[in-house]
């Protein structure tokens, strides 16, 4: 199940209008609808407005990138202006992630297997409660990305720590991890060949 679009702020706010509890329950239920993987939405902001002879509703969503999302629809009925809205938005989501995922670049590599190195150590070594207690493995496929893209999938895979993938640009491995401070920190190897 997608998580990343879950309990978004949403602030419904109104012009000219008093926002009633019910276009404020029916604004973010549709709000709460939108479960895009990419861009992830950190605020919502929705902006209902009455006119004499039309009412429109605006939408602004705040995304992770310093991606700024906007929309508005007018209409005779309030609902239906925030039914049109939630569409353009979700319109222009779909459209963000298209472009960003766009596979318009060359791929020059098949995804690789990094193997095992184990190290020996002579016998006459003594090791005195030197073996882990608790040791876990994993083997990761390794695909050939860019950074932008490694970033994209770091983000959409909220409970990953880290990605190994081949830098397409430089055609090294690379390991991107997620920082305290919320930013990314990228590591390139030098594997022996």
């Amino acid at each position: 199940m997608q998580t990343a679009n879950v309990n978004v702020p949403i602030r419904v706010t109104g012009r000219h209008v008093s926002v009633t509890d019910a276009i404020r329950d029916y604004a973010k239920s549709k709000i709460d609808h939108i479960h895009l993987d990419y861009p992830r939405i950190i605020e919502v902001h929705v902006i209902l407005d009455v006119s004499k002879h039309r009412q429109s509703a605006e939408i602004i969503l705040h995304c992770a990138n310093h991606i700024t999302i906007e929309a508005d629809m007018e209409c005779d009925d309030m609902y239906a202006a925030i039914d049109g809205v939630v569409a353009k938005v979700t319109r222009q989501m779909r459209k963000y992630k298209t472009k960003m995922l766009r596979s318009h670049r060359p791929r020059k590599h098949l995804p690789q297997h990094i193997e095992e190195q184990v190290l020996h150590i002579d016998e006459q070594f003594e090791i005195e409660e030197a073996e882990p207690k608790h040791l876990h493995s994993e083997k990761y496929t390794v695909h050939s990305l860019f950074v932008d893209e490694a970033v994209l999938q770091l983000e959409m895979a909220a409970n990953r720590p880290f990605i190994v993938f081949m830098n397409s640009k430089t055609e090294r491995v690379n390991i991107l991890q997620r920082r305290r401070n919320g930013g990314f920190g990228l590591i390139e190897l030098n594997l022996p060949t």
